[in-house]
């Protein structure tokens, strides 16, 4: 009887060591389910190379940036914008 009881824990604890093997969900390392099922990575998302855009600068072919919109005919007057 204690023979089978050990030979009944060693397999159960085989058994979870399986389940942990899949806790990444099929993504790999460093990779988990998103809400939609897709994999996404671990941590903070970060983006190399995306522009800052800076408020009250012109771009170029775009117009000044107010923080919410491009302003394609604004120009610095008196020390606030005047539109054309």
């Amino acid at each position: 009887m204690k023979k089978l009881m050990t030979v009944a824990l060693a397999a159960i604890s085989v058994a979870s060591m399986g389940t942990a093997a899949q806790a990444s969900q099929g993504c790999g390392p460093g990779g988990h389910r998103g809400p939609y099922g897709h994999c996404r990575p671990n941590g903070p998302m970060v983006r190399r190379g995306a522009p800052v855009l800076v408020v009250g600068n012109f771009y170029p072919n775009r117009g000044y940036w107010d923080g919410r919109r491009y302003w394609h005919h604004r120009e610095r007057w008196h020390g606030g914008w005047r539109y054309r």
